[in-house]
């Protein structure tokens, strides 16, 4: 049959199973937007303040519900502020697919009104990127596109589509998407039986679990590899969720904010099992002196990360959730108990503490975790706020905690929320943010309170850039350069003209049931919480330092930063 460019569009959707769209229209994009107006009932799509909004909601969306999230914009400045929140979930492997609109066909490189080179931008933080001239081409593009983005190690596509292109007609027969297949042909059984040998030899084994895990949806069979190896367990802070936090083989994140289990522990392992993880160099810290006593063995679906950043001395390529498999089948019962009390020794000796005096963040994330019993979604923007919510809030199943670790975006959360809330409407969504980080986008409370989505807006409130500062007073002899923010700025009152219910905390005796009635009343709330504008994120490892000088705030004041 023959549809216009923007009938296909619409179309191409419905075959990939798209029922819900973040964007913001303008001319160019506006016969797009006028099928979707005619298929609203198939396809709800919701307006953003932003459009970066969109593409971290459709970001969110993605994480929350493992499907391909679908984003809009019209050409120029449109296309271009989807550019951070594409750059976001290329950093941390989130497929979504990114629908743009250009100028028409005959007005390309003519520097016509809002035209923007949008393929030759986002190059570089896509996993593959179109633009469509000609509407014969477009249906197969589109199926491609979210082929692409799903397949392997996912990733963004951005699809932009001329003006022309839209209103143009094609024949269009419809198809049914194809099976995406789990990357298995890669798996060597040389390379697998080398790393259980490497298992069998092993007297101290450690397994480290990166986003990868999750991506694949292999918890169960991690779970089940874990128990076998019988080993300790660390993650990334995209791990997180992975394996249950609250399993006692749990010590927590590794890195620049891990716990000093999870650090000292792999410094001392001899057996590294990475699951998933691509070694940031926040994790690692000093390249040269991590993991020094150890072997490692490296397992991912891509081969670009295997000795990328981290040397390792076996791999196994291929999908998370398949490797795994094939290792808990062959893999005899392994039995540490020593090093298994060595590690829980290490537990109890270095507990995660803080003061409880006064209105932390790491109080107001345990509180959170509390009361909900860790069941719920947490998105986070970046900084301080992050951390405390990787240290303090413990994930038990994956896809609950979505946070940018790659990019590190500030401003993503609150979109993200807003998309995980919309694809998990049964599930309390809360964002956790910084101030610095909440007048980012702050615009987005519109969109939650235009559509009457729920999700809990919590902002710990330092009146400062809080890590930014952190590091200026560890590092730069406090000197504080552009990161106070003592002004007039009223969240609570900001909160309410757009619309939301709004609180303010001072004292822990008021957070709980605050947050308790901001459940009951399940409409968009903000809390402005305010902590001390010196409050730090402990344990810490020194840029460039290796993992093991991890130190806490009583090592700092008596001198003591190593192992």
């Amino acid at each position: 049959m023959q549809l216009t460019g923007a009938q296909i569009v619409v179309e191409c959707l419905k075959e990939q199973g798209v029922d819900t769209v973040f964007g913001y229209p303008g001319g160019c994009i506006l016969n797009i937007y006028d099928e979707l107006y005619k298929n609203s009932g198939e396809i709800t799509h919701f307006l953003t303040s932003h459009e970066q909004g969109a593409a971290h909601a459709a970001d969110g969306y993605a994480r929350a519900t493992g499907k391909v999230g679908v984003c809009m914009a019209t050409s120029g400045p449109g296309a271009t502020n989807l550019v951070t929140g594409i750059a976001t979930a290329y950093m941390d492997s989130i497929p979504i697919v990114a629908i743009t609109a250009n100028v028409a066909v005959p007005l390309l490189g003519k520097d016509s009104f809002q035209e923007i080179d949008i393929a030759g931008v986002t190059m570089p933080i896509t996993k593959h990127n179109f633009i469509v001239k000609d509407v014969n081409q477009l249906a197969d593009t589109i199926r491609r596109a979210f082929r692409i983005a799903k397949e392997g190690r996912p990733g963004p596509v951005l699809i932009d589509i001329t003006k022309d292109v839209t209103a143009n007609t094609a024949e269009y027969t419809p198809k049914t998407p194809e099976l995406i297949q789990r990357v298995t042909s890669t798996i060597r059984e040389t390379d697998v039986q080398k790393v259980i040998s490497m298992i069998q030899a092993s007297t101290k084994p450690f397994v480290f679990v990166g986003g990868g895990a999750i991506l694949s949806n292999a918890a169960a069979e991690l779970a089940e590899f874990v128990d076998k190896v019988d080993a300790p367990v660390c993650n990334t802070l995209m791990g997180k969720g992975a394996f249950d936090e609250e399993d006692e083989r749990y010590v927590g994140m590794l890195g620049m904010h891990g716990t000093k289990t999870a650090n000292f522990g792999v410094s001392r392992c001899d057996l590294l099992i990475v699951v998933g993880a691509r070694f940031s160099d926040r994790v690692y810290g000093n390249a040269k002196k991590f993991a020094s006593n150890a072997q490692i063995v490296q397992i991912d679906v891509d081969p670009a990360e295997i000795n990328k950043n981290i040397r390792t001395d076996a791999s196994i390529i291929g999908d998370v959730k398949s490797v795994l498999e094939i290792l808990n089948g062959k893999l005899a019962q392994q039995s540490h108990p020593r090093w298994r009390e060595e590690i829980a020794h290490m537990k109890r000796r270095y507990p995660m503490t803080y003061s409880k005096n006064e209105l932390t963040g790491p109080f107001v994330v345990e509180t959170i975790h509390e009361i909900t019993k860790g069941d719920a979604i947490i998105t986070t923007e970046v900084g301080q706020h992050q951390m405390w919510a990787a240290q303090y809030f413990k994930y038990k199943k994956p896809r609950t905690l979505l946070t940018s670790g790659g990019l590190g975006t500030m401003g993503y959360g609150l979109g993200a929320s807003i998309g995980a809330k919309i694809a998990c409407k049964d599930k309390l969504v809360f964002n956790i943010a910084g101030d610095g980080c909440f007048r980012m986008n702050m615009n987005e409370i519109a969109t939650a309170t235009r559509y009457n989505i729920p999700i809990i807006q919590v902002v710990i409130n330092n009146h400062v850039l809080g890590m930014v500062r952190q590091w200026q007073t560890l590092f730069y002899g406090k000197r504080y350069s552009a990161t106070v923010l003592e002004d007039q700025v009223d969240f609570v009152k900001l909160a309410e003209a757009m619309g939301a219910k709004a609180y303010r905390v001072t004292t822990c005796e008021q957070l709980r049931p605050v947050l308790e009635e901001a459940i009951r009343l399940n409409i968009p709330v903000v809390i402005d919480c305010q902590i001390g504008k010196d409050e730090k994120v402990f344990p810490m490892v020194a840029p460039g330092a290796p993992i093991q000088e991890c130190f806490s705030a009583e090592d700092l004041s008596s001198g003591q930063t190593r192992l």
